[in-house]
């Protein structure tokens, strides 16, 4: 392990072997699945670094169960497994151990950060419905799907981000949905190629656009209007977020509004290859990472040494 590493378990009190050999594997799962948040994550203070990465772990891995789980098992096998799955990280919680090499971790989290639990059974929700729903009438069902999939992630973020105030938790919803809807607007195609649609088919209908017109996978100007709708809504939500993130414990805001410009920037980056989402993928560019993360990491040093790193190894245990 290198020094930077040693001083982020050093920073958060974590000493434990086998507690650090599962933050590990959480790490490794957020630097792997999530280059833009283990970016963002990186300006954080290094104590509150691990468990920011064993929340994103718990939630790439479940995605995980979801999507690429051994091919031969049926959509309602895998349904078990994830309940399985779950129902033994939500006994380990209350027991306060696990033996799972990704739980381990977050059963530590959870519990020194007093993180609820009913964040973690709406997630869980979420990744079944992927099981079971291909596509939602109206923005209202889907709403049901991202709470769960996006929005709870920031909701359990925010102890660990110290908020000073309670709008910070609609803000923190707000700019998780943004995310998540960013990723569909981007992953039309992939989407497709796994059988769903998470764009609200009462919207796209307004502009003239059915599933059908998706799957034929042709852009044509109907499906460019429907996305900008999307892409509106996105903005929309980004906008009514960043009050929350000035409600951040000042040594957190740089890694939040670094995100918030890298991952609601998929949108801009949709725009910008003009709405083909079939036949390209919209990226931010390393180019455009650096120089969003260089400015942010100077600022973030600023701020902790102005005003220290905040609680780095937990309030309120349960």
């Amino acid at each position: 392990m290198n020094r930077l590493r040693e001083k982020e378990y050093k920073e958060a009190g974590i000493s434990d072997p086998d507690l650090i050999a599962s933050y590990e594997v959480c790490r490794e799962l957020n630097a792997k699945h999530g280059k833009t948040y283990y970016l963002a994550t990186l300006l954080l203070p290094p104590g509150k670094r691990p468990y920011v990465h064993a929340l994103y772990g718990f939630a790439r891995y479940a995605d995980e169960i979801v999507d690429d789980l051994d091919s031969t098992l049926s959509d309602q096998e895998k349904a078990v497994w994830l309940k399985t799955w779950g129902e033994a990280f939500m006994a380990d919680v209350q027991s306060g151990e696990s033996t799972d090499s990704v739980c381990r971790a977050v059963v530590h989290t959870v519990r020194r950060w007093n993180i609820p639990l009913d964040l973690f059974d709406a997630f869980l929700h979420s990744m079944t419905m992927d099981l079971t729903v291909t596509e939602y009438q109206t923005f209202d069902d889907l709403y049901e799907y991202v709470y769960g999939s996006a929005a709870v992630i920031g909701l359990q973020m925010l102890p660990i981000l110290e908020p000073t105030g309670p709008k910070a938790y609609e803000c923190a919803k707000d700019l998780g949905v943004a995310f998540q809807l960013a990723n569909f607007i981007r992953d039309v195609n992939e989407d497709l190629d796994r059988g769903r649609v998470y764009l609200p088919l009462d919207e796209l209908a307004r502009f003239g656009v059915t599933r059908a017109d998706l799957e034929r996978r042709e852009l044509t100007e109907n499906i460019k209007a429907a996305l900008r709708h999307q892409i509106d809504r996105v903005r929309r939500l980004e906008g009514q977020s960043r009050a929350g993130i000035e409600m951040l414990h000042p040594s957190s805001r740089d890694c939040i509004d670094a995100a918030r410009i890298l991952y609601c920037g998929i949108a801009n980056k949709v725009e910008e290859i003009d709405f083909e989402v079939f036949t390209k993928r919209a990226r931010v560019s390393p180019r455009t990472k650096f120089w969003v993360a260089l400015p942010a990491w100077r600022h973030a040093r600023k701020a902790r040494r102005k005003f220290g790193p905040g609680h780095v190894q937990g309030i309120n245990p349960i």
